[in-house]
């Protein structure tokens, strides 16, 4: 599994609470007791999901919902809603900004932790695609596990398809190499991070004139830009 989920509320019991179970089952958390400390962490990784609180001690949840879904390196990322807040007007109005899910306080951690898979599950068979394009140069074939740039095959190793994939799965977000190796290796990584250049740098070289696409963003990661 190994998700990364952000989780934004003010009270510290409740952040440490959700974080508790959602990593017994599996889940990587970061904790954010206001926005602006959570919106400083997007600036080097980007969450797989997001449980934002709407009474922030900084900013209105709401408002969060809307700048994340207004901005397309953030816009696909998956929210769940969380508040004391009961009014089904409350839950429209959050369902209606983007947010996927709305759970009201007080709530059971096991029935959150549910719903976080239940929506990454549904996330992520949605955005499943069987065919990657990238500009009009770069086609990454994921069933057949090929990549072909002007319409010829180029040879990727295992890792190097994977990296690939990884950042044209979502254009425009930037990756921090933690965050590649994580995919890559999960829990039993033992290499460098900048293990990750070394191959960028080679998957560079074999993509040609497509490796224009994978942009470094000095300090932070990488991303695929078109």
């Amino acid at each position: 599994m190994n998700e990364l989920v952000a989780v934004i509320d003010d009270e510290p019991d409740i952040v440490n609470l959700v974080s508790l179970h959602l990593k017994k089952g599996g889940f990587r958390t970061k904790e954010f007791l206001d926005a602006a400390s959570f919106y400083r962490f997007l600036k080097s990784e980007v969450p797989d999901l997001i449980i934002l609180d709407l009474m922030l001690p900084d900013s209105d949840g709401y408002e969060v919902c809307k700048s994340l879904k207004r901005d397309e390196g953030f816009a696909n990322i998956p929210i769940i809603m969380l508040t004391a807040r009961a009014e089904e007007s409350e839950r429209i109005l959050g369902l209606e900004l983007g947010a996927d899910d709305y759970v009201t306080k007080p709530f059971s951690p096991r029935e959150l932790v549910a719903r976080v898979k239940a929506v990454l599950r549904r996330h992520q068979s949605g955005s499943t695609t069987r065919k990657i394009y990238v500009g009009d140069s770069l086609t990454i074939d994921l069933e057949k596990y090929e990549v072909e740039v002007e319409g010829e095959r180029v040879e990727l190793t295992s890792t190097e398809f994977k990296i690939l994939q990884l950042l044209a799965s979502k254009k425009g977000r930037v990756f921090s190499r933690e965050k590649i190796l994580d995919h890559l290796w999960g829990d039993n990584k033992m290499v460098l991070d900048r293990t990750i250049d070394v191959h960028i740098m080679h998957l560079r070289e074999k993509l040609g004139a497509a490796a224009r696409f994978i942009r470094n963003m000095r300090g932070v990661g990488y991303k695929i830009e078109e």
